[in-house]
């Protein structure tokens, strides 16, 4: 079974007139995203142009869907796409006023529970229509947060035994059950278990494991992630109960303590103290029911109840390194919009956090200077490191002259160990050369050099030499960082050099705040070329021997063939 999915919502809408009430719904759900559809909404996260690639793709991705229309609507677009109930994930129709919610997919996914939480936020009571919910109160294969049942596959054929009249005989300690209409008797013929144990289900039983066990562990054991299954094993515990797997914050940066926690799939949690396993498990469990013989790699302890684990330890931080593209949302990738959706904090030079906005009253905003990357980094990592959910912007790609450079290299020179235990993620955008070679056509159609004219960091004379280079080579050069009021004459030298080993025809773009409203792009031959026509906002790409203008078009392009055409 996939499990109750983890990934934050996405709400579709279609029309100005859901905007209001999609917005009511985001604030109660943590991380979601509006997407609305291009033409007929404004102000959304993210927009699409078409309703029924949009929604397939989510679903694709596991992404719970709440989507402002008929419900017919949603049925249609993912009908054949309905195979695995199991693996569906929460998919929800909305009222376009907001006035119904009906659940339509997810059962096992938790989409009941997504509706309440919707129908909280709208005022209004959600169309549930689940039979066991509806005749009994519960729906048996998918519990509440604490607990996961062991063998879904059986719930089917138990609850329609259930709907026949049968009795059910209850074994363990389950407050959850006591709160539904379930027909409980001791002489009961189905039986449904709740244990911590490692128990195979017999014929007519459903078992529930509670999440009321944690494993706590020490790095430095060989091969750590086998000891705790294998200890496990020996004290008959399930993996399913286990809730998070502790550690000390000292070991954060240990990869042996990240290889248990993704071998049982399970969080990790961090404490500030610097004692044993038994003693970091004793720190979330103070009074076990039980715990496990201790040893210096590992503790398993149990609790008496499931245990609250966003209120265990720490987390584990995550930094998300994104690239916003040049600037429009439609440029934006979904991946990037989730990100800065589910962030605690967000933290990047002034002008691109204004861009990545809006953003809710809950995150906070750390803006800086354009030229304090590398404290900018730290300090995204410190608090990663607290635990919290942190996003680094960057115009274009993180990756190309920008911030995801100056995360690794603050990781590099990690001043704490704690910043090494973070997950790091970076989130790849569109440059501002792919986005001015889209508007012109294809001049990087073949190979091409990426250069920044800012010696801040490198000196100039080894930026004359790499031009120098790659104009000898012929290949078709990306400037980034051209010419600023510090730095007047590099580019006119740049454009020597290139002069140099060019052809005066050879074609020059020149893409200023491409995507954003004041974008502008110009077509200019090399000898036209001139540094009054060129700022720090503009990227300048300067074509090779072979890329071609197209007669009474704009269109420039470099051939993918070298030499003679390919016919």
């Amino acid at each position: 079974m996939a499990g109750v999915s983890t990934k934050a919502p996405t709400i579709v809408i279609l029309g100005e007139g859901s905007l209001e009430a999609a917005r009511r719904v985001r604030g109660a759900l943590d991380g979601a995203a509006i997407y609305g559809l291009a033409g007929r909404t404004s102000d959304t996260d993210f927009s699409f142009d078409e309703f029924g690639e949009t929604v397939r793709r989510l679903f694709r991705e596991d992404v719970p869907i709440v989507a402002f229309c008929a419900a017919g609507i949603v049925i249609r677009a993912l009908a054949p796409l309905l195979q695995d109930k199991h693996a569906e994930p929460p998919i929800i129709a909305v009222a376009e006023d907001g006035s119904a919610v009906v659940p339509l997919l997810g059962g096992l996914r938790g989409v009941n529970d997504l509706a309440r939480r919707i129908g909280q936020a709208l005022d209004t009571v959600p169309a549930i229509t689940t039979t066991g919910e509806v005749r009994f109160g519960a729906t048996l294969e998918h519990p509440p947060a604490g607990y996961v049942v062991r063998n879904p596959g059986a719930g089917k054929r138990f609850m329609s035994d259930l709907l026949a009249g049968e009795k059910v005989r209850l074994s363990g300690d389950a407050p959850w059950l006591a709160e539904t209409r379930l027909p409980f008797d001791p002489a009961g013929q189905l039986t449904i278990t709740v244990t911590v144990r490692d128990v195979e289900p017999r014929e007519r039983e459903l078992v529930f494991h509670p999440r009321s066990v944690v494993v706590a562990v020490a790095a430095g054991q060989p091969d750590l992630s086998t000891h705790v299954v294998e200890a496990l094993r020996q004290a008959g515990i399930a993996p399913q109960s286990v809730a998070a797997v502790l550690a000390a914050e000292r070991h954060a940066d240990k990869p042996e303590i990240h290889a248990v926690a993704a071998a049982l799939a399970k969080p990790l949690r961090f404490f500030g103290i610097d004692g044993s396993p038994a003693e970091i498990a004793r720190a979330a469990i103070p009074v076990p029911i039980e715990q496990s013989p201790a040893d210096a790699s590992a503790a398993i302890a149990v609790a008496a109840a499931p245990l609250d684990i966003a209120s265990t330890g720490r987390a584990r931080g995550r930094l998300a390194v994104i690239g916003l593209g040049p600037g429009t949302l439609d440029w934006r990738t979904p991946e990037a919009v989730r990100a800065l959706a589910e962030a605690q904090d967000i933290v990047g030079y002034e002008t691109y956090v204004r861009m990545a906005g809006p953003f809710r009253p809950d995150q906070a905003i750390h803006a800086s200077d354009n030229r304090e990357e590398l404290e900018r980094a730290r300090h995204a990592l410190s608090l990663a490191a607290q635990g919290r959910r942190v996003a680094v912007v960057s115009s274009g790609d993180p990756g190309i002259f920008a911030m995801a450079a100056a995360v690794m290299e603050a990781l590099d020179g990690a001043e704490s160990p704690a910043w090494r235990g973070v997950e790091i993620v970076v989130m790849p955008g569109i440059s501002a050369a792919q986005a001015a070679a889209a508007r012109a056509g294809a001049p990087l159609g073949h190979d091409f050099c990426v250069l920044s004219l800012s010696d801040n960091l490198k000196p100039w004379e080894i930026i004359e030499r790499r031009l120098e280079l790659a104009a000898s080579a012929d290949l078709v050069l990306a400037l980034y960082n051209p010419i600023s009021r510090a730095r007047p004459w590099q580019l006119g030298r740049a454009i020597e050099i290139l002069c140099a080993h060019r052809k005066p025809e050879t074609p020059v773009i020149l893409g200023r705040d491409i995507g954003r409203p004041d974008e502008t792009m110009r077509q200019v031959t090399l000898a036209e070329l001139t540094p009054e026509m060129v700022d720090m906002r503009t990227v300048v790409l300067i074509g090779s021997s072979t890329t071609r203008t197209i007669d009474l078009t704009p269109w420039v392009y470099t051939p993918r063939w070298y030499g003679e055409p390919k016919r």
